[in-house]
């Protein structure tokens, strides 16, 4: 038979008020009486029905998130950092993994808002949805910013580490540089190969070949690795960028250690993100590090700014992205 707060309190000698405010509001209780309330959930094993209590209060003790690949490490680290800066609020995370399909994001969406949570953080799949300023939840963008800046967000400039990435190749002397990655249609994808072409811009004879997946993960990585160690050398690039690190470790598979190709000296290769596995790799990797941790604790707290003041203007965090630079793009 189940425990209710009436059996607490009368375990307890103290009224049901006493231990709502135990449960809830423990600042308000002495410290005597929270340890004798708390010895008898202990003791009857009193576990609270937080699903009525969502129901009379009209909000959860969560936030959701939505990431865009969970198996990706860098969405990973994101989804720490949020965990870690809610967690010491006292609030949990509800991960939904949209695997870039907007009907999955829909889906989470309106599981999130069924479950009453208290806001989502959103890695959308596409900066144009009309459901982004019309979600009937409040939202923080990760990863991604709206051109007006409707919706709070946290972002990196992911041109800026396209540029820094390309500029280092070209610095090396690689003048055949490939982008792999895809689908273009991601806007983190998309600023990457822009930040490619202005480093190019600045550098006479380099050219960029694009090279479009629709998928960024190692299998489609090594893919494209192996297709370009299947070119007469003189077809080869003699740089590739991805547009993450999974594609980058899959590019390196599919070269160095399949196609014979050797990295860095007939090869250079730089990922995105930084993961940790990156610099484990059997050619150590070149990335841009992007704050992955930090991205997700930052969003946590916009929602946060967002709930204590509703009518306050949408603010906006935008991280830089760093350099890194490994044995895949260095002699």
């Amino acid at each position: 038979m189940s425990v209710s707060i009436k059996d607490v309190a009368a375990a307890a000698s103290v009224s049901v008020g006493t231990v709502s405010n135990v449960l809830n509001r423990r600042d308000k209780v002495s410290p005597a009486t929270v340890e004798r309330v708390q010895a008898a959930i202990d003791e009857l094993g009193f576990v609270r029905n937080d699903a009525a209590r969502q129901l009379r209060a009209g909000r959860s003790r969560s936030i959701g998130l939505i990431v865009l690949d969970s198996a990706n490490p860098f969405f990973a680290e994101v989804a720490r950092g949020a965990e870690e800066r809610a967690a010491a609020a006292g609030i949990s995370v509800l991960l939904g993994n949209s695997d870039q399909d907007p009907a999955r994001e829909g889906a989470y969406l309106d599981l999130f808002r069924e479950q009453r949570v208290n806001g989502v953080l959103l890695t959308p799949h596409d900066l144009n949805a009309a459901i982004l300023t019309d979600a009937g939840i409040p939202l923080v963008l990760v990863d991604g910013e709206l051109p007006g800046g409707e919706v709070p967000s946290v972002a990196v400039d992911d041109i800026e580490g396209g540029q820094l990435a390309v500029a280092h190749l070209l610095a090396q002397g690689r003048r055949r540089i490939a982008f792999v990655g895809g689908p273009l249609a991601i806007r983190q994808v998309a600023d990457r190969l822009e930040g490619a072409r202005r480093a190019l811009a600045e550098v006479s004879g380099a050219t960029l070949e694009v090279i479009e997946l629709d998928a960024l993960t190692v299998l489609r990585g090594r893919e494209a690795g192996e297709a370009i160690a299947a070119r007469p050398t003189d077809a080869r690039p003699d740089a590739v960028f991805c547009a993450n690190d999974l594609l980058a470790v899959g590019v390196l598979q599919g070269t160095a250690i399949l196609g014979g190709i050797r990295v860095p000296q007939d090869l250079a290769l730089i990922g995105y993100d930084d993961i940790d596995f990156a610099q484990s790799t059997v050619v150590p990797l070149s990335s841009v590090r992007q704050p992955a941790r930090e991205i997700g604790a930052s969003a946590v707290d916009l929602l946060f700014d967002a709930l204590a003041d509703p009518t306050s203007p949408p603010r906006h965090v935008r991280f830089r992205p760093q350099l890194v630079v490994r044995a895949s793009t260095v002699l």
